[in-house]
């Protein structure tokens, strides 16, 4: 893992945290316990705050960037999929972000929602809690049930047990 310092701001690792050798942490950036960073993935937080839950994961080739005046803060127990991008937004907790999902300046993601693969979140954009939201731009499609929030806890499950593995924990 690269932990890069810049202008005075450093990455915060807290308890029980995998990141990746290749993964790239600049300044502000604050990983509570159980959090998982995964290969490639950047996080850059040289103007403002990336903020990622307890027991979230990043996945591979993420990129998280907080533009001035505009911090990321990514809830407890989400996931940020492969290739997902997140610039100056709040993803609160329980939510999943798939693979290639794209989400602008001031957006909220509420709690327990799902955001399509390929999904582009406009700026400002407010998804209310609970809602399966895809296309470009995205839009709320239906409601999340039983069964979304079964499938992101197992996935989560299944990255924590890989990031077990990988730490040699």
């Amino acid at each position: 893992m690269a932990l890069r310092d810049i202008g005075g701001r450093r990455p915060t690792i807290g308890d029980d945290v995998y990141v990746d050798e290749s993964a790239l942490l600049i300044g502000d950036v604050v990983l509570h316990g159980r959090a998982s960073v995964w290969p490639c993935a950047l996080l850059r937080a040289d103007d403002d705050t990336v903020e990622v839950g307890e027991g979230s994961a990043v996945m591979d080739m993420a990129f998280l960037e907080a533009p001035k005046g505009k911090p990321v803060k990514v809830g407890r127990d989400c996931l940020v999929s492969h290739g997902a991008r997140l610039h100056g937004c709040v993803v609160e907790d329980g939510v999943l972000i798939g693979i290639g999902a794209i989400v602008l300046d001031r957006a909220v993601i509420g709690k327990g929602s799902i955001v399509a693969a390929g999904s582009v979140v406009p700026p400002g954009r407010e998804i209310p809690p609970g809602s399966v939201v895809a296309g470009t731009p995205a839009v709320v499609t239906r409601q999340t049930n039983s069964a979304d929030v079964d499938l992101v806890a197992a996935e989560l499950d299944a990255v924590r047990a890989k990031a077990r593995r990988y730490s040699g924990a």
